[in-house]
């Protein structure tokens, strides 16, 4: 049996920080778990055309904060921030409680393993070869800057009767080294034939020794922040 292990959580506390950061004692911790799940499951249905990657939850006392990193600021800003408006009340409608919300811009969205996985998952929901888009998305993410990337497909690829597997790697992508930064996503596609799944593993290099902050979190990467809301 394969032994596998979350590429993400396999680093949490060492250099990745929480996605969800707050406390709360054994009446509220199933109540607030289950709500950042709610919370992220309304942003990546409402929200998917935006190309968010990730989202990251804190808390201090009923005040709920959401950092939405986006490859797209201004389609949830909107004009004069109507739109964010918007977002964050259909939050606090959901959650019931006051919500603070702050974008994040991505700026390389081509090394950001879920918007890279699903731009492969959009090429196969095409029809598009599975090798060709593999090979097309893995070049533009080393020209972006990545040390190296693996992408794995399964399904009925090609429709095909049976499921099978498509691998492509391109560079080195170290999975088993902590300090390797190693950023990890999944999607999938959906066609005439079924289901596809695709994840994605992608290298953006090592931290060293001078390079971490707060024990051994890592220092959050250099982002335009949006005004808070």
């Amino acid at each position: 049996m394969g032994q596998k292990v979350h590429p993400t959580g396999f680093r949490i506390a060492v250099t990745e920080q929480w996605r969800s950061r707050w406390y709360a004692n054994k009446r509220d911790f199933a109540q607030n778990l289950i709500e950042d799940q709610r919370i992220r499951k309304f942003i990546k249905k409402e929200w998917q055309f935006a190309a968010i990657p990730k989202v990251e939850i804190e808390r201090a006392g009923e005040l709920v904060t959401v950092f939405v990193h986006t490859a797209r600021p201004g389609v949830l800003i909107g004009k004069k921030g109507t739109k964010v408006d918007e977002f964050r009340q259909a939050l606090e409608k959901l959650t019931s409680k006051p919500v603070r919300m702050k974008i994040i811009e991505v700026h390389r969205p081509e090394v950001e393993a879920v918007l890279v996985a699903e731009a492969v998952a959009e090429q196969l929901g095409k029809r598009i070869n599975y090798r060709r888009a593999l090979k097309k998305v893995a070049d533009a993410t080393m020209a972006a800057g990545a040390k190296g990337v693996k992408i794995r497909v399964a399904g009925r690829l090609q429709g095909a009767e049976m499921s099978r597997v498509g691998n492509f790697r391109k560079g080195r992508v170290p999975c088993s080294t902590l300090r390797a930064q190693i950023d990890y996503g999944f999607a999938l596609a959906n066609t005439k034939s079924g289901v596809l799944g695709c994840k994605v593993w992608i290298f953006k290099g090592e931290y060293g020794p001078g390079e971490t902050t707060q024990g051994l979190l890592p220092v959050r990467p250099a982002t335009a922040e949006r005004p808070t809301v």
